[in-house]
């Protein structure tokens, strides 16, 4: 276990947990400029809960999920509340804001980690793999003019990414970026 600071806030960080790096902290501080104080925040796939762990400061409400148990402990260490699932099945309710920072590295089956770590960075053959399934069952859990905040890598496909989610009724614009090595990530902003 590690302690590490963000914005003066310290948080710990287990073994097997994704540290949060550009992506993690480009979506902390999305997240803050678009959660309000009456809003009932998900955040999927959480991590160590520093996205989570910010967002709760500001919103009505906020639960986390992943599916990695050791991410559900990791969160709870920080003062999350996180329950443990595959994206956000068994989650009932209607959120304002949905927060996702996908695993969005295009992953071929040789380069996959043989350990819970993969699953926070293996986003399948084009990145878009838990993108695609997140889309799939959205509806159930968004509020009417619900928001969804999701952070993408030029690796993924920022177009195609954006596509995914007009060909299913959202308006989709880009609020953040930063350029990384080998890469820009975006968060993208998707409302109906």
């Amino acid at each position: 276990m590690s302690i590490r600071i963000y914005r003066d806030k310290e948080f710990e960080l287990l073994d097997e947990v994704y540290d949060p790096g550009e992506d993690s902290f480009l979506l902390v501080e999305a997240a803050l400029k678009e959660a309000r104080p009456c809003d009932k925040v998900l955040e999927v796939g959480t991590g160590c809960g520093i996205v989570s762990l910010f967002v709760k400061e500001v919103a009505a409400s906020v639960v986390a999920t992943d599916i990695s148990p050791h991410a559900c402990r990791n969160a709870r260490l920080n003062g999350v509340l996180v329950v443990r699932t595959d994206l956000f099945s068994g989650i009932c309710g209607r959120f304002d804001l949905v927060i996702f920072n996908p695993p969005y590295l295009p992953t071929p089956p040789e380069e996959r980690l043989s350990s819970w770590l993969n699953l926070a960075f293996d986003g399948g053959p084009t990145g878009r793999k838990e993108v695609s399934r997140f889309l799939a069952d959205i509806d159930r859990i968004l509020a009417p003019g619900g928001r969804i905040l999701t952070v993408i890598s030029t690796l993924t496909g920022i177009d195609e990414t954006k596509r995914m989610f007009e060909e299913r009724g959202f308006k989709v614009e880009q609020v953040s970026s930063e350029k990384v090595p080998f890469e820009r990530l975006v968060v993208l902003k998707c409302i109906r």
